[in-house]
């Protein structure tokens, strides 16, 4: 069961009952102009420039909403990804002994809690929008309860193509030694005026995923746990699987992004050319955005 928190003048979030919540973080988009005392920018990927991602396409409308548009520049398609942190292995020095550097400033990092993020998904395939939460050494330790865990709240990218939202895990990296749980298909149901809200309750023994407000999937340490939930939580098999927890800190993303540009994953289908645009970007009708209502951090009173 879920309850009401009310945040004056917004929203309110809807946060499991039994427990007594505290506002820790949160943005509500207020004004005309991103917080950059709470918000970066993704730009590279994995030691390298992505051509893709942009600091441009930030709009706040006055009405506290966020907007994070897809931007068409002759054949080349651009969107903004957001951060509160950043993962170590994106920034290559490009000399000396320590390959990584310089390191960004972290703006917002935290361990466990309830994240929840209200939002309008994109009109258009060809790009997704995802709100997830990520660690800055994510495999670089061989337990990812000290390394982290990639907690993927909600990621679009299926959306067209099979009617479904995403939620999983993944850790170890994203070598030979990675791991994951794979994407939990949660069908997509539009709401009348296309408001969602996603989240997860990160403890200490596990991940709980909500969409518009029901339990959507759990993720337990080990079997012993997943028998328990499954047991008590009435969902199918297929929503309640075993993950590793992160024990550390970590910062949360809320990000777009265009298809193609890393190659032929996505939604993109082979044979497709590395940096390049999906084809399916070019029949975009633009304008189009993710649209975000609010991001919000909450701790048990007390933990």
């Amino acid at each position: 069961m879920m309850k009401e928190y009310e945040v004056p003048g917004h929203v309110p979030s809807r946060l499991p009952e039994g427990h007594v919540w505290q506002l820790v973080w949160h943005d509500e988009f207020d004004g005309r102009e991103l917080d950059r005392s709470k918000w970066g920018f993704r730009l590279d990927f994995w030691g390298k420039r992505l051509k893709t991602f942009t600091e441009e396409g930030v709009e706040l409308d006055g009405r506290s909403h966020l907007k994070l548009h897809l931007l068409r520049k002759g054949n080349d398609f651009y969107s903004p990804h957001l951060q509160t942190g950043s993962l170590t292995f994106d920034h290559v020095s490009g000399g000396g002994v320590w390959p990584f550097g310089p390191r960004e400033t972290p703006r917002f990092m935290h361990r466990f809690g309830f994240y929840e993020v209200r939002c309008r998904q994109p009109k258009n395939p060809g790009w997704h929008s995802a709100f997830w939460l990520q660690s800055p050494c994510i495999g670089a330790h061989p337990d990812p309860r000290r390394a982290g865990v990639e907690c993927d709240i909600m990621e679009n990218y299926r959306q067209f193509s099979d009617g479904v939202i995403l939620c999983g895990n993944l850790w170890g990296g994203y070598g030979a030694d990675g791991s994951g749980t794979g994407g939990v298909r949660i069908p997509y149901a539009e709401t009348p005026d296309r408001w969602h809200t996603y989240a997860v309750d990160w403890r200490k023994d596990g991940y709980d995923f909500y969409f518009d407000g029901a339990l959507a999937a759990k993720f337990v340490p080990d079997e012993g746990s997943r028998a328990a939930a499954l047991a008590g939580s009435g969902l199918p098999e297929d929503r309640v699987r075993i993950s590793p927890v992160s024990e550390v800190e970590q910062f949360i993303l809320l990000s777009t992004e265009c298809h193609g540009y890393r190659g032929p994953g996505f939604s993109v289908k082979a044979p497709h050319e590395p940096g390049t645009p999906a084809a399916s970007l070019f029949d975009a009708v633009l304008p189009d955005f993710f649209e975000v209502d609010y991001v919000r951090v909450f701790d048990r009173s007390g933990e």
